[in-house]
């Protein structure tokens, strides 16, 4: 599938203080000379702090890390989770339609976007609030129905609920993420069938719910102060080298086991004597 930039672009881009904070503490993960191998995590913290990928944001990228911008661009335009076109203001939603999702009825959620958000994949809405797209397996299966919104997953989905998580959304509401049926995870409707005496110990939520609970990003736009910049790769002294052993010395010949005949040097042959030349015999003089 070809991808282009979007027709119309922003006049510029520039990061946040703490998201170049954080940009350029990435940066020292690679060794000097290999700094074009965090293109990636950039250009993703540019999506996340504008929403969409532009232009501007792909050429700051590509100063930052002294690339080509033709060798940023391919990297943005190869891979589908860089969106090149303008989402939605308040969320994106991204449909999973693989197999299991699309068995446990993923065609009704598509239904839902269209209906609530806009007829075609990559559309805004016409308050410009939503944009939707249908993609490949998102890695929740057990959980199918699943959309993510934003950062987070919503699981066990029904048309009913999706609709009901918009409308939400749209009033400056976000819903909790995570199974939307009661499930605490991924564990057998019907509850636990196995360590269940560890139900009774769990929080409220599952680790990911927590997580997105309690930092508050799930549809928000990261500025770089949700969470605090950790740099534990710094500072590390890299180890010395392994001192080299010594060459492991000669083992000295055996000795000769007792009663064994010492066995007789071998003597150099002599060199027989060259051969002496002789004067090639003078030729008799003929008599006449």
């Amino acid at each position: 599938m070809l991808r282009r930039l979007h027709h119309d672009q922003p006049e510029s881009f520039a990061f946040t203080p703490a998201n170049k904070a954080w940009a350029e503490a990435q940066i020292t993960k690679y060794p000097e000379g290999r700094q074009a191998s965090a293109i990636i995590p950039l250009l993703w913290r540019a999506q996340e702090q504008e929403g969409w990928l532009t232009r501007p944001a792909i050429e700051a990228v590509a100063d930052m890390l002294g690339m080509a911008y033709i060798r940023a661009l391919e990297v943005a335009s190869f891979y589908f989770m860089f969106q090149l076109q303008p989402v939605g203001s308040v969320a994106h939603i991204q449909v999973c339609g693989t197999l299991s999702c699309m068995i446990c009825g993923a065609e009704n959620l598509i239904a839902v976007c269209k209906d609530k958000i806009a007829a075609n994949a990559h559309e805004l809405s016409a308050d410009g609030k939503f944009s939707w797209e249908e993609v490949e397996c998102l890695g929740s299966c057990a959980n199918a129905p699943m959309a993510q919104i934003g950062k987070d997953y919503y699981e066990d989905l029904t048309a009913e609920k999706l609709a009901w998580i918009i409308d939400e959304l749209a009033a400056g509401r976000v819903p909790t993420p995570g199974p939307q049926n009661g499930r605490y995870a991924a564990e057998p409707l019907k509850g636990l069938t196995s360590l269940t005496a560890h139900e009774s110990g769990r929080t409220q939520f599952n680790a990911s719910v927590q997580l997105a609970t309690d930092i508050g990003d799930t549809v928000k736009r990261i500025d770089g102060t949700e969470v605090p910049l950790l740099t534990p790769w710094l500072g590390k002294t890299s180890k010395k080298p392994a001192a080299k052993k010594p060459a492991a010395k000669k083992a000295a010949p055996k000795a000769a086991a007792k009663g064994a005949e010492p066995k007789a040097e071998k003597k150099p042959a002599a060199k027989k004597p060259a051969a002496k030349k002789t004067a090639p015999k003078a030729k008799k003089a003929e008599t006449k």
